[in-house]
């Protein structure tokens, strides 16, 4: 098929992503043994190798069934393997199974990417012209997805190796104690009528949950510079903050009665020393480092001991807007752990990557919201309900994955998620 040498080079600059992606997924990978790979702890994880074989089902099913002429499925019964929740498309595996899938084998699912792989690359380069449009569009979602999923990844990796006595590291990587150079400031954000969002007719990748761009009323608020620590958390617990029923919601003190919550995920106190699990291993718990794992139900308990609250998911993308430069820690770091901030900030620090930061605002759709198209409307707009928003990205967050509209979702008792929270307060 004859293209000119723009579109020619459209593909190739979206070929080259497609497969600096796909190698990433795998080399995340790489770490792990073939028993680490069929490993999920818990409700909310899946085994690795679900993640490499359902990143590659996505492409299968939105591309090449629908634009590879005469298509057929290289393995039928993946389709109803690794599909995750797409209901309209058939019968799904549920989610407490997926680890129960010894076979296929490794080998065959890293088989199976290979081959959808490179079926995808040259069914674009034979696609009729006025389809290749519409199949890029496909594919540009197909990359994010699984940008999505390597941060999933590396969640439910960490919280793996979290329930295995050992305590296993995934890399071996130095965490090293940092130290506050700067005292958290309470900053003024000017209030008014704000645009939020993406706008509809912007071309540039953004996800239907962020559209359309709308006006909101702001009052003017105050956020705090800083993230919310470790050492100010070790205040709350040591102040008796998990048993003061008075400082929780009613839902969020029966869940942490139920799962015996006394301290955020990951912690342990070891000889009267606080230490925290990472993908580096047991590490001592740094009091200048942002605060991570905790759920929403323990944020609101925080920012209600602290007489705060929670910034709305409005007030946070106004104010993450006043850094003008997306600075921060990523998952290209390699470091997977929240440090402590190195200051380089403008207003806001660690506002960008790092944590993802609990908000007050419930997950809804903004208004004129149209779903995915393309057969992907059960890509989010199915979620939309009893969930809450964090905004910000995470130290395992691909950064071209990023931006600050961004809106992350989780219902409000998880915590195995890499999300902190930064304090807010109305003007007095």
């Amino acid at each position: 098929m004859e293209y000119s040498g723009l579109e020619y080079q459209k593909i190739e600059v979206v070929l080259d992503r497609f497969l600096r992606v796909r190698e990433t997924t795998e080399k995340l990978c790489e770490p792990l043994i073939a028993e680490d790979l069929m490993l999920s702890a818990t409700q909310d994880t899946s085994p690795p190798k679900w993640h490499l074989a359902h990143t590659t089902w996505f492409l299968e099913n939105f591309i090449l069934l629908k634009y590879k002429k005469d298509y057929r499925s290289h393995h039928p019964s993946f389709h109803f393997l690794f599909n995750s929740y797409y209901k309209s498309l058939g019968e799904i595996l549920p989610k407490s199974s997926r680890r129960m899938l010894s076979r296929p084998s490794t080998e065959d699912i890293l088989e199976y990417r290979q081959e959808i792989t490179f079926e995808v690359m040259d069914s674009l380069a034979i696609l009729e012209p006025e389809m290749l449009s519409e199949a890029l569009e496909v594919l540009e979602i197909g990359i994010q997805h699984e940008q999505q999923h390597q941060e999933l990844l590396l969640m439910d990796i960490k919280r793996n190796f979290f329930e295995n006595p050992l305590r296993p590291a995934y890399q071996n990587i130095s965490i090293e104690t940092g130290v506050m150079d700067a005292l958290p400031e309470w900053k003024h954000v000017p209030g008014g009528l704000c645009e939020i969002g993406v706008s509809l007719n912007e071309k540039s990748f953004a996800y239907d949950n962020e559209r359309d761009s709308h006006t909101q009323w702001i009052d003017g608020f105050m956020l705090s510079s800083h993230l919310v620590t470790n050492g100010d958390f070790i205040q709350f617990i040591d102040d008796k903050g998990y048993e003061n029923s008075l400082l929780w919601l009613s839902d969020g003190w029966d869940t942490k009665v139920a799962q015996n919550w006394s301290h955020p995920l990951y912690w342990e106190k070891i000889e009267g020393q606080w230490w925290t699990f990472s993908l580096s291993g047991m590490i001592p718990l740094d009091p200048a480092a942002p605060v991570c794992h905790i759920s929403y139900y323990e944020a609101q308990a925080f920012v209600k001991w602290k007489g705060c609250r929670l910034p709305t998911e409005f007030e946070w993308e106004i104010a993450a807007k006043m850094e003008t430069q997306i600075t921060g820690h990523f998952l290209e770091d390699s470091r997977f752990t929240p440090q402590s901030p190195d200051e380089s900030q403008e207003v806001f620090s660690q506002i960008h990557g790092s944590l993802w930061e609990w908000t007050q605002s419930s997950y809804r759709p903004y208004p004129r919201y149209e779903g995915l198209a393309h057969g992907l409307n059960e890509y989010n707009e199915i979620f939309m309900a009893n969930q809450m928003v964090l905004r910000g990205g995470a130290c395992v967050t691909p950064q071209k994955h990023y931006r600050p509209t961004y809106r992350n979702f989780y219902y409000p008792h998880q915590r195995w998620q890499f999300a902190g929270l930064r304090l807010a307060k109305d003007l007095v």
